[in-house]
């Protein structure tokens, strides 16, 4: 059942493409807010909003400017800058699907212009709002290595960018939220396969606190797979954002102390160590995950930060940082494509490869 709009925040969404129809899909469950108007170009995506959400539709959000308090922009990648700067310098508030803009200088100028008129200005890294991770990001104290691997076959959507924008930068996303700290070394490798654009990619970043992360993505996968791991010096976390499932080990106090001697048990004392390993000695334990739709709590996030004059979950400095982060990958990978050698690695599944194959 739908939730209540009764107050005043009139919102508009902006590109009716398929993330953009979901989100005016949910944004009629939004309490606070009052979907008024969902603008596209294409003829065919406003016949089809219309005709599910009876909602009224249109082909220039210009003659609306004066109609609604705030947007979610979910145009393709290379007009999020020029129509987000248009909607700011009307005084609108605005979650931009991710990523925030096509470059770095386009994001800094947006977030700037949000500072400077006090605008809400959120960036859809949706992620950040998945019921799996919300219990682990809790726990993480002091990241020392994460892994993250998103894998998905070829759906021909958002081929304006490459997989390093379209895909990795959900986990860059979280892992900068995760270390705040200066990424001083970036190594990558990746290779376009069907497009313009690379369709698989490999990054690992080092941050100046001594954190390392990995991280594999392809949109060219045979399978589907959205994974996160993170080492801390408290114990091990792990997320499967499929299956909205969460997991813990954490390491007993003998086990951290290094009070554990292998070498000194006995064959007997050896088997009941292997038997008791996740249990007491590095001990398991599954998160309660609570379920919710992560795309609507971050519309309700967005619409909480204008009412109440705080700052989003995801800032549009957050976004920016991550598409910094995600161009300094994209340059890596051209580096090392321009660099002459007799061996070359081009394919879709580099994260299949062994680690030991991948340094040869």
């Amino acid at each position: 059942m739908s939730e209540s709009s009764s107050t005043s925040l009139r919102l508009a969404v902006i590109g009716a493409g398929h993330l953009g129809k979901i989100h005016a899909r949910l944004a009629k469950q939004l309490t606070g807010a009052n979907l008024i108007a969902v603008v596209d170009p294409v003829e065919v995506s406003r016949t089809s909003v219309a005709t599910e959400l009876q909602v009224p539709t249109f082909d220039d959000y210009h003659p609306l400017l004066k109609d609604f308090d705030a947007a979610i922009v979910a145009t393709p990648t290379q007009f999020h800058h020029a129509v987000v700067m248009e909607l700011l310098e009307h005084g609108k508030h605005v979650l931009v699907e991710k990523p925030i803009a096509s470059t770095n200088a386009e994001a800094q100028e947006m977030v700037a212009a949000a500072a400077t008129r006090d605008l809400v200005l959120q960036v859809g890294h949706v992620e950040r709002f998945n019921p799996a991770w919300i219990p682990v990001r809790a726990q993480i104290q002091s990241p020392r290595f994460v892994a993250a691997r998103r894998l998905a076959p070829y759906t021909c959507r958002s081929t304006d960018v490459g997989v390093v924008l379209d895909l990795m930068i959900h986990d860059l996303d979280l892992v900068l939220n995760l270390v705040p700290e200066e990424v001083v070394d970036v190594q990558a490798v990746g290779a376009a396969v069907v497009g313009p654009h690379e369709d698989w990619a490999e990054a690992r970043l080092t941050f100046a606190n001594g954190c390392v992360a990995q991280f594999s993505a392809s949109r060219v996968s045979p399978v589907v797979v959205r994974s996160i791991d993170v080492c801390d010096e408290q114990g091990f976390a792990s997320v499967d954002f499929n299956t909205k499932s969460a997991r813990t080990l954490t390491p007993s106090a003998a086990v951290q102390q290094r009070q554990i001697d292998l070498g000194r048990l006995s064959p007997v004392e050896k088997v009941e160590f292997k038997d008791k390993f996740f249990t007491e000695h590095l001990a398991k334990t599954d998160l309660t995950v609570t379920d919710h739709n992560a795309i609507l709590e971050e519309q309700r996030d967005f619409c909480r930060a204008i009412h109440d004059g705080t700052l989003p979950q995801v800032t549009g400095q957050d976004g920016w940082r991550a598409l910094e982060t995600a161009e300094r990958i994209v340059a890596a990978i051209a580096a090392g494509q321009s660099r002459p050698s007799r061996h070359t690695l081009r394919g879709p599944h580099w994260s299949q490869v062994p680690a030991h194959r991948k340094a040869s």
